[in-house]
């Protein structure tokens, strides 16, 4: 029996999710070459940017990875696939990367205890081969780990993401295309009353017990973190995030959202999908500024008895801190700076 194209999208990255879990050089190195075009488009969040075809991709990001981590391994959680209304394929995988830290990664101090990093990848498929990738590394997470998070403190729970609490985020074939459109519209409807608020509204005109589950996990990106029920989501990222940037959904006609579905999951992704200018104060701690900031974020969700039970976040906070003219890095060596393995008059690690 021969697999729909969206099983065979999956069985496409499989080697490569495959290649990673026992990290080799070479290894990793061919998977790359099996799955992407030569050409591909490679976008991957800040400070590492937008590369071209696999070797490139290898050079500028895994290379540095497995350098500092040297026994570095990848474990997916969620690997789902579905089609978007403009007719484009995507693979989204989900999941982190872990290892001994025993060397610096991009002037983040080693500790030489293991360590973790999520992400949020995206990969769009043509004629076999993946042509467009999308993803975010949550460099931040890293940083909280090595103690040197140079930023403010986060409003919500910090900790090791989970993976889907039904333990099912390898969505099985064959696809569904009626119930994976289904899952994705419920998003987009809840999506559509949530940008209602604040310009139409107080928060009642978000209808959100309507799409959301009562016992909710909102997993946001280290800086933010995690926010449990409604009430944890408004308290510890909503109610700051409006507070700062209350023109949030102004600009919808310059960012680009590809939506797709695959049974109970659904997932989006953009580059950017989010603008919006920080006026207020509020959020993250940032004064305001009066700047317009483009935003990345890479989310999947999972409904259960046709309600959003888990909704996993990253946003490409180092990009945005970049926008507004703050260099995390910077920070973070003249945080570091008197640590052993840094050199003491240029804060970078030895």
């Amino acid at each position: 029996m021969s697999l729909d194209q969206h099983s065979q999208h999956k069985a496409l990255i499989a080697p490569l999710r495959a290649a990673m879990y026992d990290f080799e050089a070479g290894t990793v190195r061919a998977a790359l070459e099996a799955v992407f075009a030569p050409d591909a488009t490679i976008h991957l969040s800040h400070p590492f940017g937008t590369f071209v075809g696999p070797a490139d991709f290898y050079d500028g990001a895994y290379g540095p990875l497995l350098s500092a981590w040297p026994d570095l391994e990848r474990r997916d959680y969620i690997v789902m696939a579905g089609q978007t209304p403009e007719g484009a394929d995507w693979v989204g995988c989900g999941g982190y990367y872990t290892g001994s830290f025993e060397r610096p990664l991009l002037d983040i101090p080693a500790t030489g205890h293991q360590v973790a990093m999520r992400f949020h990848e995206f990969y769009r498929i043509e004629n076999g081969r993946a042509v467009e990738f999308q993803a975010i590394w949550d460099l931040p997470e890293v940083m909280m780990q090595a103690g040197a998070w140079p930023m403010q403190r986060s409003l919500g729970r910090e900790w090791q993401v989970p993976a889907p609490a039904t333990q099912d985020g390898f969505v099985p074939g064959p696809h569904d295309e009626a119930t994976g459109r289904r899952t994705c519209q419920h998003i987009i409807d809840m999506l559509e009353c949530m940008t209602r608020h604040p310009a139409q509204g107080g928060p009642e005109i978000m209808e959100m017990e309507r799409f959301w589950h009562p016992r909710m996990n909102w997993y946001g990106p280290s800086g933010i973190g995690t926010g449990r029920g409604i009430k944890g989501f408004r308290n510890w990222h909503q109610i700051p995030f409006l507070n700062g940037m209350p023109d949030r959904g102004k600009y919808v006609d310059e960012i680009d959202h590809h939506f797709f579905g695959d049974h109970n999951y659904a997932a989006v992704t953009g580059w950017p999908n989010m603008i919006q200018t920080i006026t207020a104060s509020g959020w993250l701690g940032i004064a305001p500024n009066d700047t317009r900031i483009k935003m990345r974020s890479l989310d999947f969700w999972r409904l259960e008895n046709g309600l959003i039970r888990e909704n996993w976040v990253l946003v490409d906070l180092l990009h945005m801190y970049d926008q507004i003219g703050v260099d995390v890095f910077s920070r973070l060596r003249e945080f570091n700076k008197a640590r052993t393995g840094f050199d003491p008059e240029t804060g970078r690690a030895l």
